[in-house]
């Protein structure tokens, strides 16, 4: 009797732990098939709306910036931050943009993205009054959805790397926006590359952004842009 329920057991553990293993990679493949969707939906969004060459850029009176943190964890200027700063001097000594929206996070009096992103515009030489703070850009979908809701643009050039213009614009569109990108210089190396691989789950957060009809965390009052120039 004794020796009977202890091989039902052991065959109990055995279909178990087999039906586990199935589970898991029915999630697995889910999981990867999502994966794959949300970069297929996100590359084909920005399709043509892409551009490299400052020359080539349609002039459009409104950019926005996408903040991130000047400096690294571990000291040093973040690359990433200053070929941004680089590029939105460059569109808009080039005549492709007038004003500037500074998206970025300031979720604490120390930290502040949109502040920092000014004064070294300040220093390139844009005048004080072609920029415009955006203190609630958390994320993406609140930078450009605020650039909208906010500020009073539906058509306006992005501006970051590559592979954050292409969110941005899947993102914009997503909410009837008319967005174009402009690509700052990318980041190569294991810094690069850490981020660039977590944009892969940035892309599926993005997609089930959509799907869910998320809204930025805050709005408030507008602050409408409304110079004609670059129109």
């Amino acid at each position: 009797m004794g020796r009977r329920l202890t091989w039902s057991k052991g065959k109990g553990w055995r279909r178990l732990l087999t039906a586990c293993g199935l589970i898991l990679g029915v999630v697995a493949a889910l999981t990867v098939a999502l994966v794959l969707i949300a970069n297929q939906q996100v590359l084909s969004s920005a399709e043509g709306r892409l551009y490299g060459d400052v020359n080539a850029v349609p002039v459009r009176q409104v950019g926005v910036l996408l903040g991130t943190s000047k400096y690294l964890s571990g000291g040093g200027v973040n690359p990433y931050y200053r070929y941004r700063i680089e590029a939105a001097l460059s569109l808009y000594r080039a005549g492709k943009i007038s004003d500037l929206i500074l998206s970025g996070d300031n979720a604490h009096r120390s930290y502040d993205e949109p502040t920092t992103m000014r004064a070294d515009l300040l220093a390139g030489g844009i005048p004080a009054a072609h920029l415009y703070r955006d203190y609630a850009g958390f994320r993406t979908l609140d930078s450009v959805v605020r650039a909208s809701k906010v500020f009073g643009q539906g058509r306006f050039t992005v501006i970051s790397q590559r592979f954050h213009n292409e969110r941005a614009i899947y993102l914009a569109r997503a909410h009837g926006l008319d967005v174009i990108g402009f690509d700052a210089r990318d980041v190569s190396g294991p810094a690069g590359r850490r981020v660039q691989g977590r944009e892969w789950l940035a892309r599926v957060s993005a997609l089930l952004d959509v799907w869910r009809g998320t809204q930025p965390r805050f709005l408030g009052a507008p602050e409408v842009i409304d110079r004609a120039a670059g129109q």
